[in-house]
């Protein structure tokens, strides 16, 4: 495919047929150019990974169709990860009813498009581009998501968890926008923990305090990242994630292989929160570390214990980005009761393309309402905020799986 819309300049646009077909160093430069925020999950390592260990591949029903943007030098300056997918599993936008809806009219909803991370709720760059021509390159690349669509005769494409300037721009585009919520935890310039809970009003201080202490009572809470990581770590949390995920989802996503090549690739941007009862690992989480995010993926435990979950996955994570000065800590999909522990609600976004008309119109209608629905409830989360008066920003005036 060919394009010289985009600023008028000369671009030809490519399928990969997986990401060990592009070169790292090229994927890297517009995944995750200089100058902008790091994002671990499109690292080339991650995707690739994903691929080559067998989670993301077409037996699991993930076929990758990676779309590549050269310009007229043959330089690449724009990509999205791009998936035929022949399910609605791993992806945490949920398109089941519209699947069903298609079904019973006599239609077929799969083969689909996604573009988006594998089995990772996290908003993200999705259009990729880097220099002068940027956005004429990502308006190109919506165009290509539907065009691909139309000759693999795919049903739709989803493209998730987005930012809210590439959303808005694949609704100008004809795109259905859809938005969700996510509880994250901000840091405003907090230098401790005890900073942070000056922050909370004195009852949530207090139940904060209380849950740390009962989840902490004779156990050791260790941090691993980076070289000190080793295999028995890696070991004790698959345990803990394969225990999580088969009660979950029934089958996990991920496999040992995965892990192993995260950490040989990518162990510096790793992060595992691990409780240790008498040198015993009892539970433990995974979380992915960003130039200003820490991104909270997968739990589990083998035990039992009041409000571990919490000091494991939550109060740690929080403790850490201050240590480290990140801005955010993303728990993941769901969970109100994120609420009560200092996260705060965040739209999360996606667009669709949708072929059938009926469908079409039928999901533009239901998006109308879901999106008021979406707002308005986040508004009303406010009021149950933890917070002292005055020390959380409203909705309005915020920057923009897990547990």
């Amino acid at each position: 495919m060919a394009d010289d819309t985009a600023d008028r300049i000369d671009l030809s646009i490519s399928i990969a047929e997986a990401m060990g077909d592009i070169e790292r160093s090229h994927w890297n430069a517009v995944a995750n150019p200089a100058g902008e925020r790091y994002d671990p999950f499109l690292d080339w390592d991650f995707l690739e990974a994903a691929e080559s260990s067998g989670c993301a591949e077409p037996s699991t029903g993930w076929t990758p169709r990676h779309l590549l943007v050269h310009d007229g030098a043959g330089k690449l300056v724009g990509a999205a990860p791009l998936y035929l997918k022949m399910h609605s599993r791993g992806e945490f936008v949920f398109d089941h009813g519209w699947a069903d809806a298609l079904h019973r009219a006599g239609g077929r909803y799969y083969p689909k498009l996604l573009c988006a991370v594998p089995f990772t709720p996290v908003t993200g760059r999705r259009l990729l581009a880097t220099g002068p021509h940027a956005d004429g390159i990502r308006r190109a690349l919506a165009g290509s998501i539907a065009e691909v669509g139309k000759q693999m005769r795919a049903s739709s494409a989803h493209v998730n968890f987005l930012e809210e300037d590439a959303w808005r721009m694949l609704g100008s585009e004809g795109y259905l926008l859809r938005e969700d919520q996510q509880f994250h935890w901000i840091n405003r310039g907090y230098k401790t923990f005890d900073d942070f809970l000056d922050a909370l009003a004195s009852r949530k201080r207090k139940m904060l305090r209380r849950e740390r202490r009962e989840a902490q009572e004779g156990l050791e809470i260790i941090r691993v990242t980076g070289d000190d990581l080793r295999a028995h770590h890696w070991d004790a949390f698959f345990r803990f994630y394969m225990d999580t995920g088969g009660r979950k989802w029934g089958s996990p996503y991920l496999n040992r292989e995965f892990f192993e090549i995260l950490h040989d690739r990518m162990a510096d941007k790793c992060l595992l929160i691990l409780a240790m009862d008498d040198g015993r690992p009892i539970a433990g989480a995974l979380n992915m570390i960003g130039s200003d995010t820490l991104y909270g993926r997968y739990w589990g435990r083998s035990v039992e214990r009041p409000f571990l979950h919490f000091e494991i996955c939550y109060y740690q994570a929080i403790d850490f980005a201050i240590e480290r000065g990140l801005a955010c800590v993303e728990a993941g999909a769901q969970g109100e009761h994120k609420l009560a522990r200092g996260y705060e609600p965040r739209l999360t976004r996606s667009a669709h393309w949708i072929a059938h008309n009926g469908l079409r119109n039928a999901v533009a209608n239901y998006l109308d309402s879901e999106r008021v629905a979406v707002e308005e409830g986040i508004g009303e989360l406010q009021a149950y905020s933890p917070f002292r008066k005055g020390e959380q920003q409203q909705p309005e005036d915020q920057d923009e799986e897990g547990f």
